[in-house]
């Protein structure tokens, strides 16, 4: 056991980092409870004095008092009269945490054998861990840190951090909703898309996948067949698959989605028709109403999922959803390209026995999403902050999309783009011979981040020569740069400025 004096020991126990996202008084307080539940720490021996902590870690007196006053509360200290801290003996009467013994055979057990479902043998997610490090991230689906408004997103945690609001969420609210954020759903998001819909139409979800999956759980099985646009959202067509469905590769052009390829034995159609993902195209109107034609004609359902479609586009378009009469049409909506994506907030509009089935459902899965995250994001609308982040971003984002297609004209000029307002990507055909997923590995050594195209496809010979360049993340003033250097990984010489 470490001795009041050994120095060394001590500052072993407690390492504290000035670049973690933690203050340090927490820091310090995670530190202390780690080393007593592990054992690292005698009862009978006082901690250091908060003075000499507070000199060996180099901070406040102040910050080692109130942490280890905020430990004592905690129970895992006790503070003795002229004594000091010391570790409270009833934390340390509970049984310690199971060592890893050397002989553990836990490995032996094959895990692939015994699953029912082969979900880590699906197409992988895209992964750039470190886009945020890197000087020109044209990665898609993440933030921008310097558009997020921290004030507005601080000032409304914290009004949902409120005695009384906390008395109104902190309770199992079991198969419901906040009932806030339902009714600023219903008057703030759906009818920028055309879209309106009676509380009991509208289910909360941790984001547009799991909108998907439980979708997929409750109404997909065995031989269920989905009709996919292709290129498509990977993920969904995991989802299905997962579920036992067929997914049913169908062409896409420049009008979207081409409904005369449609199966007629489909079951499901899914769809993304206000910027198809991954080439940005948004589905035409004459499309739009052939799909509900022959969905009605084949007693076919409609996922529509409108990843992005909160933001304001030049030529706006509403949903799918809104123009149906027949109850067809499944809406998955999502928060994440305008809010945040961390913070995995979506939901679903359909018919009322639809959505009470999902709730009976979710109640199995989840119960329901976090009650605080879903008051905050509830008056996070209420006083206007995502209608203005919505005008904020939308600016931002149509800026740095005319941008980025004029440094692709001049510096990549033999790549292909697809050209369509709006979204928070570009999709980029390059010329015949071009390997993307090598493009990409050469590109990410000088710090440019791109994403290959070939995910997107369902079919063996997956096409090479795509790429898709996200704009969420990148200041307008890297565009340029990146794409040079882009060129330079692509074996192009760029022309001068």
């Amino acid at each position: 056991m470490p001795q009041r004096n050994d120095a060394a020991i001590w500052s072993g126990l407690f390492r504290i980092s000035a670049e973690s996202g933690q203050t340090l008084q927490a820091q310090i307080r995670q530190a202390i409870v780690a080393a007593i539940l592990d054992r690292q720490i005698a009862a009978s021996m006082p901690l250091p004095s908060c003075r000499i902590l507070a000199e060996k870690l180099g901070v406040a007196r102040g910050t080692v008092v109130l942490a280890f006053q905020q430990l004592v509360d905690q129970g895992f200290l006790v503070a003795r009269e002229r004594r000091g801290h010391f570790v409270n003996p009833e934390v340390l009467a509970t049984p310690a945490r199971p060592a890893q013994k050397a002989n553990d055979n836990s490995n032996d057990i094959d895990w692939k054998a015994r699953r029912k479902i082969a979900a880590s043998e699906m197409p992988p997610p895209a992964k750039h861990g470190n886009w945020i490090k890197s000087s020109y991230p044209f990665v898609y689906g993440q933030f921008d840190p310097a558009l997020f408004p921290t004030a507005e997103w601080r000032e409304c945690n914290r009004m949902a951090l409120a005695v009384l609001e906390i008395r109104n969420w902190a309770a199992d609210m079991v198969d419901r909703d906040d009932p806030l954020l339902i009714e600023q759903i219903q008057a703030r998001l759906l009818p920028r898309r055309g879209i309106f819909a009676n509380p009991d139409e509208i289910i909360v979800t941790l984001g547009a996948q799991n909108a998907l999956y439980m979708l997929a759980t409750l109404l997909m099985s065995k031989g269920t067949k989905v009709a996919m646009e292709d290129p498509g959202y990977p993920d969904a067509r995991s989802i299905f698959r997962l579920a036992g469905a067929d997914a049913l590769p169908t062409p896409v052009d420049g009008e979207g989605i081409v409904t005369s390829s449609i199966a007629s034995d489909a079951d499901f159609v899914f769809v993304t028709p206000s910027h198809h993902c991954p080439t940005m195209v948004p589905l035409s109107n004459e499309r739009r109403q052939d799909l509900l034609a022959r969905a009605a004609r084949n007693n076919q359902i409609i996922i529509e999922d409108g990843y992005d479609s909160q933001l304001l586009d030049e030529a706006p378009q509403q949903a799918l959803k809104s123009i149906d009469r027949s109850g067809r049409v499944i809406y998955v909506g999502s928060m994440s390209k305008t809010l945040a994506p961390g913070l995995r907030l979506g939901y679903i509009v359909a018919s009322a026995g639809l959505i009470a089935e999902l709730r009976a459902l979710r109640r199995f899965m989840l119960r329901h999403p976090p009650a605080n995250n879903q008051r905050a994001v509830a008056l996070f609308l209420s006083l206007g902050h995502h209608e203005a982040l919505v005008r904020r971003l939308s600016s931002a984002f149509d800026e740095r999309r005319k941008r980025l297609v004029q440094a692709i004209s001049a510096f990549l000029p033999d790549w292909r783009a697809t050209d369509s307002a709006g979204g928070t990507s570009l999709w980029l055909e390059g010329p015949r011979g071009t390997d993307a997923r090598d493009l990409a590995a050469q590109a990410a050594a000088r710090s440019v981040i791109i994403e290959p195209g070939d995910r997107f496809f369902d079919r063996a010979d997956k096409p090479a020569r795509f790429m898709r360049l996200g704009i969420s993340s990148i200041a307008l003033q890297h565009i340029e740069p990146g794409i040079r250097e882009l060129a330079t990984a692509a074996g192009r010489r760029p022309a001068a400025a």
